[in-house]
């Protein structure tokens, strides 16, 4: 989201820095904000300034569009970070923030980068000045602000989502950082589309993809560059992948959907996209194990055990060579007949037992070792199930006395669930008879 060399900035400069916009006309990307009649191009448009969060993957210009909003309101930029800052700088901001004002009259835009990292304490702490209209705040989070930033914070800024950069816009920013970063060379189309690959959507690494690339092209005298250039000359570069962040939890969850909708390509993609960020292979076995139970369950008990072996198949190889075995099992998941019925009654199981008294045990179904437990009739009456026909003893009943009547477990018409479901149903007409009740 990056454009135009600026003569401010000396050649060591990084690219990124050089090519930052200087003017809202100058920036790539985020139509869906900037264009006439968007949110952004209205919050610049209306000479209100008004405090923000900007919501967005690395790279797609957060930073930009803060000093782009200073700049268009003549306001004092201040910018903190996340990482590096405590509530100590905070409150400095803040006094150099209230002097400005006191002075010149300028108001003064706080910009929190990475605003997802301050606790809540630290977010608490220049709350107060946002109300007071002391400064206006706008913060930068890779994350998601509902649940990283407090509610109070959350409810007086606007949000805005960014999205990452489409391959065409990198294109763009990718002719423009060669135009300043290689004049006298030329990168064919296996090139670009390699470097654009790598940048997965983030300007800044686009940039500094293009720098290592300028490096190694300058110490090779090379001038026409392709892709097997760019492979080599790049250290190993895994795409934009947070462990602990929305990036990952929403590719899981991918990967979790594209099997439950037996999508075994789909599935395959969203695994070997995990891998390739950099996912522990760990991780994803004992989600795919998950799934196998969650959503196949009993319709295809085979799918479990699949699962568990391909875990242990991982375990016994590793990296690279235990993953074909993690893929498989992916593809049989996606495949196999579909059952969440066991999944549904253990949750409703457990949301009735969590809202439930604790009922006791009937006495016929307690253990009786003692002589006194047996006078006081643990045990009595008690059918031993291998002494009935069929080794069912039909009309027992097994739950605590009072219970209503439920039915959890209710199998579904696909893979083995079909026959559990008949011999269900024909258990169940045992007892009706067994009991007398009406059809």
């Amino acid at each position: 989201m990056m454009q135009s060399q600026s003569p401010e900035h000396p050649p060591a400069t990084p690219l990124a820095e050089r090519l930052r916009p200087r003017t809202l006309a100058e920036v790539i990307g985020q139509k869906h904000l900037l264009a006439s009649g968007k949110p952004l191009a209205i919050a610049f448009a209306s000479g209100q300034l008004h405090s923000m969060i900007l919501w967005g993957p690395p790279g797609v210009g957060k930073t930009t569009l803060a000093r782009l909003m200073a700049d268009a309101f003549a306001a004092e930029f201040v910018a903190i970070s996340a990482v590096f800052s405590g509530v100590k700088d905070i409150r400095e901001a803040v006094g150099r923030a209230a002097a400005t004002r006191a002075s010149s009259g300028r108001p003064t835009i706080l910009f929190v980068d990475e605003v997802h990292r301050f606790n809540k304490a630290q977010q608490d702490a220049f709350l107060p000045y946002v109300e007071a209209g002391v400064l206006t705040f706008i913060g930068a989070t890779t994350e998601n602000p509902s649940f990283e930033v407090i509610p109070a914070l959350l409810s007086r800024a606007a949000v805005y989502v960014l999205q990452p950069l489409s391959g065409e816009e990198m294109g763009e920013l990718l002719e423009r950082g060669r135009q300043c970063a290689l004049p006298a060379a030329g990168l064919d189309q296996s090139a670009r589309e390699r470097l654009i690959g790598l940048a997965d959507g983030d300007a800044r690494r686009l940039f500094n993809l293009l720098e290592q690339i300028a490096t190694a092209a300058g110490v090779a005298g090379v001038t026409a560059i392709d892709g097997d250039f760019v492979e080599h000359a790049l250290a190993q570069t895994l795409r934009r992948f947070d462990k602990q962040g929305d990036t990952f939890y929403d590719q899981i969850s991918a990967l979790h959907k594209s099997v439950r909708g037996s999508s075994p390509d789909a599935a395959l993609y969203w695994f070997c996209r995990m891998l390739d960020g950099g996912a522990d292979a760990r991780y994803l076995a004992r989600r795919i194990i998950r799934m196998a139970w969650e959503d196949i369950g009993l319709a295809d008990p085979r799918a479990a055990r699949i699962a568990l072996d391909a875990a242990e198949t991982y375990e016994r190889l590793g990296s690279p060579e235990g993953e074909l075995a993690l893929a498989e099992a992916v593809v049989y998941l996606a495949l196999a007949a579909k059952s969440n019925a066991g999944y549904l009654a253990y949750n409703a199981a457990r949301s009735f037992v969590g809202s439930d008294g604790s009922r006791p045990v009937p006495k016929h179904l307690r253990n009786a070792p003692t002589r006194l437990m047996k006078q006081l009739d643990y045990g009595k009456d008690y059918r031993y199930a291998h002494d009935e026909a069929d080794a069912y003893a039909a009309g027992e009943d097994y739950f605590p006395p009072g219970m209503p009547k439920v039915e959890w477990y209710r199998p579904v018409a696909r893979g083995l669930e079909i026959r559990i479901g008949e011999k269900l149903a024909h258990l169940r007409e045992l007892d009706r008879r067994a009991r007398k009740e009406p059809r």
